[in-house]
């Protein structure tokens, strides 16, 4: 012992220092668990979101094309079945007319670009 007396209160004194030293040390050791755990679930988490990007791109690409094969399809069937359609997209790929029958082309609009006058 201590020859004043207070020998002891240095031991609880040193002790203390160690508890706070474990405690921060159980608290740096949880927060590098914790850093692993998400190292490890942070990329299949990052490729889970890229891969749900991608597949509703490849939905969205998916729907116009059923759009587009569904109007093909009616179109197929209209040149097979309907002989007024199937005139009607003749006489305009081939640009021909019937006897007496005047046909009027209407083109867009063009847009000019700015043009400055020349002197």
């Amino acid at each position: 012992m201590d020859a004043t007396g207070y020998g002891h209160f240095r031991e609880r004194r040193d002790a203390t220092i160690w508890q706070q030293m474990n405690a921060v040390l159980k608290v740096l050791l949880l927060i590098a668990v914790w850093l692993l755990m998400i190292s490890f679930f942070l990329p299949p988490y990052k490729q889970l979101q890229r891969d749900r990007a991608a597949f509703e791109q490849l939905n969205t690409q998916l729907t116009e094309q059923k759009v587009i094969l569904a109007r093909l399809t009616r179109q197929v069937t209209l040149l097979k079945n309907d002989p007024t359609y199937l005139e009607t997209i003749a006489r305009d790929n081939l640009e021909m007319m019937k006897e007496g029958e005047t046909i009027f082309r209407l083109e867009p609009r063009r847009t000019e670009r700015s043009v400055t006058p020349q002197p």
